[in-house]
């Protein structure tokens, strides 16, 4: 039995959403179609993107965000969409990378789980 979503935004009826600070996993699902996509940084740990991974996204662990701003430095004036497994790691790197400069920066609301649930169920769930 699926979990119950609200049809336009893609999370749990009641999710707090930071409309500020964050994309729904519907509306990323819609921008990835657009030219160029949003970039994908995943800040989960290497052990928790072998569970699974939004296709074409780039793992820097939260931890080595700090020591990797200058990668993203050439990603800027792009859309960059930084996700973990429900959303709160993201939000604070998402704050950090605002902090530095980055202007378009946003934290997939209810990370990869809500993601799995409303989008991609084949991307599994831990």
């Amino acid at each position: 039995m699926s979990e119950p979503v609200d049809s336009e935004t893609g999370l749990p009826p009641g999710y707090p959403l930071r409309e500020d600070w964050e994309i729904t996993p519907l509306r990323l699902a819609n921008e990835l179609s657009t030219d160029p996509p949003p970039v994908l940084i995943d800040c989960r740990t290497p052990e928790e993107r072998k569970i699974g991974f939004l296709a074409g996204s780039i793992l820097i662990p939260m931890s080595e965000i700090a020591s990797r701003v200058e990668d993203l430095q050439e990603m800027e004036g792009r859309r960059i969409v930084v996700y973990c497994h429900r959303g709160q790691r993201s939000l604070r790197v998402t704050a950090y990378l605002r902090h530095l400069g980055f202007a378009d920066v946003w934290s997939l609301a209810g990370g990869i789980d809500a993601w799995s649930v409303s989008v991609d169920g084949e991307v599994p769930r831990y």
